[in-house]
């Protein structure tokens, strides 16, 4: 009987250890810039707990099956290393994608590249969150990273459905605020965390919130059964992303999504549709980001 007990409690256990953690993160480290002959035994261990943090931990309260982890990127590239004080200076470029209903191909939900992913790591170190008493840059930001990526991959599936993870992250960068990093503070960049974070809950961008959705599950998710009624739907989602632009057009938001989009929707509409809304693409796209005009131009053709 007690074998039974301990047995049924051991698949339990695995069974709920196989359910909790929401992401998949695949993290690598660019370290050619730095010469230090102790670098390479550092940076694995470093990647290694980065990566073991990100996916070991359960995140929130949800239960996702391993088919239902979030596939995420993070690329760190090393600047400067001071192997006397472990102090680091990265460069984070960061990307989650989620798959598209009944296919194979998977969409990029949410890219950001973070100049200041500067932290103070040594091996003996040991990364725990404790959303009451935030001491780790390092931590700070990965625990910032995995609250953006779940929350903007539940935007994507439901209006404004990452709202609660999303708040986490703010919290995140306020009370990191008082680290001393950069990256967490009002008018340092409008890319960095706090602007790009601050800009998106706005109410002024509430269009940015709804093409989230709009885009992702009434368009893509729709062009497996019936192309021309996807690409419709994309078409019209995009004049929430032209509104958003319209009403705050400092903000970086919109033109990181138009980034990380913009060779989707160059597939998704060029020698497709009719010109009027090729035309029409191309010209909220390039209102945006007019930078990328010649890859735009394939839109129109």
């Amino acid at each position: 009987m007690k074998r039974l007990l301990f047995a049924f409690i051991t698949l339990l256990s695995l069974s709920l250890t196989a359910r909790a953690q929401e992401l998949l993160a695949k993290v690598t480290i660019n370290s050619q810039k730095i010469s230090n002959t102790k670098g390479p035994e550092v940076f694995e261990e470093l990647r290694t707990r980065i990566q073991d943090f990100l996916n070991d931990k359960q995140w929130t309260e949800l239960q996702f099956k391993e088919e239902e982890r979030i596939n995420c990127s993070f690329n760190i590239t090393i600047n400067k290393w001071a192997d006397a004080t472990n102090d680091f200076e990265c460069t984070l470029l960061m990307s989650s994608t989620r798959p598209v209903f009944n296919s194979s191909y998977n969409t990029t939900v949410w890219s950001v590249k973070d100049d200041n992913f500067h932290f103070n790591f040594q091996q003996s170190d040991q990364l725990e969150f404790s959303p009451e008493n935030i001491h780790s840059n390092l931590v700070a930001m990965l625990a910032y990273y995995a609250y953006m990526i779940i929350g903007m991959d539940m935007e994507s599936f439901s209006l404004k459905g990452g709202q609660k993870f999303l708040e986490t992250a703010e919290d995140i960068v306020s009370k990191s605020q008082s680290l001393g990093y950069e990256g967490w503070t009002p008018f340092d960049n409008s890319k960095n965390r706090f602007g790009l974070l601050n800009d998106y809950l706005d109410g002024a961008l509430e269009g940015m919130r709804i093409l989230m959705y709009e885009y992702h599950r009434k368009g893509l998710d729709q062009m497996t059964e019936n192309q021309d009624k996807g690409r419709e739907a994309i078409l019209k989602s995009l004049d929430n992303l032209d509104a958003a632009h319209k009403a705050r057009t400092m903000s970086s938001v919109p033109q990181l999504f138009t980034e990380y989009k913009r060779d989707e929707l160059i597939n998704i509409f060029s020698g497709k549709g009719t010109s009027q809304e090729r035309n029409r693409v191309y010209d909220i796209l390039f209102s945006i980001d007019p930078s990328s005009a010649s890859k735009l131009e394939k839109i129109k053709k």
